[in-house]
């Protein structure tokens, strides 16, 4: 659940996994030396060879033989120390021979060093380009490169913390850096009207800002816990809201499409009233679907709670009513109403919907869809809520969503909490929502 956002937010600030180090290319600051790759290029090619040549030949023609310089330097020795002892002068003159012949083979592996170079150059038929020359520049910095972590692409996060700590983050900058961040909510199915909310959050919290590094990456994870926050509704006690009715039974209604895990969402929601001692009674209103019947009952008998049904084809709406009054007389806590599955396309079954809702007058009317069908779940709320008015809902298959982008934008789009996430196949899989656990989810918390 949450795996984009969390992989990104890890990626861009290395909180969450270090990335694998790897021998591999480093930035500009690791080795400057490769900065000036397209300078040693263009020493060596074409148009500035010739020169370079020229200098070096001439240098090396206009350069004395060495012994020339050996005599001319004994010779003013010889004058410098005329008047002395003939054996002194000798021992000068050896001496500075000495030092002279050092400094003689200096010059010659200089020269020697030189011709090699122009030999070399002007054996080549074509001139360098700048690529061989960048490449022989990097194999000589690998020999000494140590093992370098690989950085992750930037992204949106990474943008703007360079910005913000370079300069006062400007509103083109923001938005040029956003569709990166934005590309990747809808990919992950968060509706348009929640990604423009995330920006208009995150532009009201960093625009015009600027901090140092040590405070940049707090700052922008708590605009990004500020945006989020504001989508999510955070849900009514439901435990409290049974146990504050005491002249009638509790009555909850769920609908939504085929499939989208109604009536396994009432079972778990019994067993876990059950256990905090508020029995519930099952109402089968899903009188079309086969064997919709023969499901909810095995449930109650596994769970131990009372079932009231009718026949295949009953009006769902005397069902409930029933139920409703069996839990009156039992003195039972709540009454849990299954319906059949409908499109909110479909104006005969919506209008079934409404007889049920006027009979029942349900304290709480759910919407049950399913978290992995991304922003058609989101649009099936929307257009229940319309057509039928919901006041809750509940998201099936949570655990197996690792885009969760419905979770962010189901309360938004409807106005209405989400109660509770199915995270599973057992009974016990149905966990109480709240913005903490989203956030934590997050990382954010």
């Amino acid at each position: 659940m949450f795996k984009f956002l969390k992989e990104k937010l890890s990626g861009w600030f290395g909180k969450k996994e270090e990335p694998e180090k790897k021998k591999s290319s480093v930035s500009k600051s690791a080795h400057p030396a490769r900065d000036h790759a397209p300078q040693h290029a263009e020493k060596y090619s074409s148009p500035n060879r010739s020169p370079a040549l020229k200098g070096k030949q001439k240098k090396i023609k206009e350069k004395k033989p060495v012994e020339e310089k050996l005599k001319k330097k004994t010779g003013k020795i010889k004058k410098e120390k005329r008047g002395e002892s003939k054996g002194a002068e000798e021992k000068i003159i050896e001496e500075e021979f000495k030092r002279e012949k050092v400094d003689a083979r200096a010059e010659e592996l200089e020269e020697e060093i030189e011709e090699k170079e122009i030999e070399w150059a002007k054996e080549k038929d074509e001139p360098l380009k700048k690529w061989e020359v960048k490449e022989e520049v990097e194999k000589v910095l690998r020999e000494d490169r140590p093992d370098v972590a690989v950085p992750e692409k930037m992204g949106f996060f990474g943008f703007l913390a360079r910005k913000l700590t370079t300069s006062e983050l400007n509103e083109e900058d923001f938005n040029a850096g956003f569709d990166e961040l934005e590309m990747t909510l809808l990919e992950n199915n968060v509706a348009l009207g929640v990604v423009d909310k995330i920006r208009e959050g995150l532009k009201k919290e960093l625009v015009g800002k600027r901090y140092g590094k040590k405070e940049v990456e707090g700052k922008i994870l708590s605009a990004l816990k500020k945006s989020i926050d504001v989508l999510l509704i955070e849900p009514p006690n439901l435990i409290e809201q049974i146990r504050a009715k005491k002249d009638s039974p509790f009555v909850i209604l769920f609908f939504g499409i085929n499939g989208s895990g109604k009536t396994t969402s009432i079972a778990k929601l019994a067993w876990k009233l059950k256990k905090l001692g508020l029995e519930p009674v099952l109402a089968a209103g899903d009188t079309f679907r086969a064997a919709s019947i023969e499901q909810l009952e095995t449930h109650a008998q596994k769970i131990g709670v009372e079932i009231v049904k009718g026949e295949y084809g009953k009006d769902p709406a005397s069902v409930a009513f029933d139920a409703i009054a069996y839990a009156k007389k039992n003195h039972k806590k709540v009454v849990l109403i299954d319906t059949a599955g409908r499109m909110y396309t479909k104006q005969n079954l919506m209008k079934e919907m409404e007889k049920i809702v006027k009979v029942s007058k349900p304290d709480l009317k759910i919407f049950v869809g399913e978290s992995i069908t991304g922003n058609d779940a989101t649009e099936q709320a929307r257009m229940f809520e319309e057509t039928a008015g919901i006041d809750g809902i509940i998201l099936s298959k949570a655990d197996v969503d690792e885009k969760a982008g419905t979770i962010l934008s189901v309360s938004f789009v409807t106005g209405k909490p989400i109660y509770f996430l199915g995270v599973g196949q057992e009974y016990g899989d149905l966990q109480e929502f709240s913005k903490k656990s989203v956030l934590k989810g997050l990382g954010l918390e």
